[in-house]
């Protein structure tokens, strides 16, 4: 007991002292520590007169023409990028159209490749059902594309579904090739 009074009566003492210590450095009466002067020179050094410019003529001087301070040509656009983008060489509207279809899964095989399991016919308009070679169905109308290129529905009827592909040939000259999609036959 006697032990932690004298270790309190300690830190009381302690803490007193840096208390003395600090008001007694932030009196505002003592006056600012003196600067140290720049050392003088050992020599003195003449100051030579500046030379004055001679008059070139007699005439009155005009004033600058006003600047126009709203031209922006030799800056920067800042909604242009940083970085200039090649255009793509533009594609026909075909190559265009042709790429959206072959994009479709109906587009990436061969016309024989579905098989037909089903005509509706006798309604407005014929409809026509087919499965590719994964077992994906499609629905199929007159004016539709379908196959690898791009082979046209002509008609559909209780026959089978008939499609129209034309392409070009190794000669370059456009070959139609006419296919017809039938039903199974029942064994």
């Amino acid at each position: 007991m006697i032990k932690n009074q004298k270790n309190r009566m300690l830190r009381l003492l302690v803490s007193a002292c840096v208390v003395m210590v600090f008001a007694s450095a932030c009196k505002k009466d003592q006056p600012p520590t003196p600067v140290p002067a720049p050392p003088k020179p050992t020599q003195a050094v003449k100051e030579q007169p500046k030379p004055v410019q001679k008059v070139l003529s007699s005439a009155v001087r005009l004033p600058a023409p006003p600047v126009n301070q709203f031209d922006f040509s030799t800056k920067k656009d800042p909604f242009k990028p940083f970085v200039a983008v090649k255009a793509a060489p533009s594609a026909s509207r075909d190559d265009l159209r042709k790429a959206a279809r072959n994009a479709l899964p109906i587009h990436s095989f061969d016309v024989n490749q579905f098989k037909l399991i089903g005509i509706i016919t006798g309604t407005r308009e014929s409809q026509a059902m087919v499965t590719d070679p994964g077992g994906k169905g499609y629905v199929l109308k007159v004016g539709m594309l379908i196959g690898k290129n791009d082979g046209k529905i002509t008609a559909i009827t209780t026959r089978g579904v008939e499609v129209i592909e034309q392409f070009r040939d190794d000669n370059g000259r456009v070959r139609k090739e006419h296919i017809i999609l039938t039903l199974p036959r029942k064994q």
